[in-house]
C-alpha cells in the first residue's frame, strides 16, 4: 500500500505540478478568516467577498469590535454567513483575549477559536506554519477513498489512515496534490477516468471497469 500511496503522489506531482492552497490572503490573520469562511463554501466564493471585508477589517483588533450585522453585510456572498459573521468576531474576540492578537501556531490552541474544528486547524498549521498536518475536505476524503487508500467514513478516520500510510514530510504537499486533483479530473458526479494520469492502477477507474 505504501509503494501505491507513492506512486499517486509522484504521479499526481508530474500532473499538477507543487499546488498551494486557492485561497487569497496576505498575513496569517487574513488566511485564518479565510479558512473559517470556507467551511461548505468554495475558495473561489471566499476569494470574492475577503477583499471588502479585510480593507474594512484588517487586524483583530478591528474585526473584534466590528457589529455583526455589517459583518453580515460584507460576506452574504457565502453560505452560512450570519453563522459565519458571529464565528468571525468571536474568533478576533478570542484572538485577543487569550493570544495577544497572534494566531497560535498549534492545533489545541486553535480548535479553542470559534469557528475552527480539527479540518480548519490543520489547514492552518499546515499552510501558515508549514508545520505537519493533513487536512481532510470533501476532495480529500472522496479522492482517497476512490483511490483505495482508505475505506474510513468519516474525516477523522481517513486522516488517520492516510496519516499512518504517507510520509510526514509529504503530507501537506499530498493534502494539496488530492484537491487538485479532485477538482480537476476526480469529480465527484462524473469522474474523468479516461484523463486520469494514475487511471492504470485506480481501483475505482470506471474506464477499465466498463471494459471489463
Amino acid at each position: 500500500m505504501k509503494e501505491k500511496s507513492n506512486y499517486y503522489i509522484n504521479k499526481l506531482e508530474e500532473n499538477y505540478g507543487n499546488p498551494r492552497t486557492a485561497l487569497k490572503y496576505k498575513n496569517h490573520f487574513q488566511l485564518l478568516i479565510a479558512v473559517i469562511l470556507s467551511a461548505q463554501t468554495t475558495d473561489n466564493q471566499v476569494n470574492k467577498i475577503t477583499p471588502g471585508l479585510f480593507e474594512k477589517f484588517p487586524s483583530p483588533e478591528k474585526l473584534a469590535q466590528a457589529q455583526q450585522d455589517e459583518v453580515q453585510e460584507l460576506i452574504k456572498g457565502i453560505g452560512l454567513y450570519r453563522n459565519k459573521s458571529r464565528a468571525i468576531i468571536g474568533c478576533a474576540q478570542k484572538l485577543l483575549e487569550s493570544y495577544d492578537g497572534k494566531i497560535p501556531d498549534s492545533r489545541e490552541k486553535l480548535m479553542s477559536l470559534p469557528g475552527l474544528g480539527r479540518k480548519s486547524a490543520n489547514v492552518v498549521l499546515a499552510v501558515a506554519f508549514n508545520k505537519p498536518a493533513f487536512p481532510v475536505d470533501t476532495h480529500v476524503l472522496r479522492v482517497s477513498k476512490r483511490l483505495g487508500l482508505t475505506r474510513g467514513k468519516t474525516p477523522d478516520q481517513v486522516e488517520k489512515d492516510l496519516t499512518s500510510l504517507i510520509p510526514e514530510e509529504k503530507w501537506i504537499k499530498f493534502h494539496h496534490l488530492l484537491i487538485s486533483h479532485g477538482r480537476q479530473i476526480c469529480l465527484a458526479r462524473h469522474p474523468r477516468c479516461s484523463k486520469c494520469p494514475v487511471q492504470t492502477v485506480c481501483p475505482s477507474n470506471r474506464e477499465k471497469t466498463d471494459a471489463g
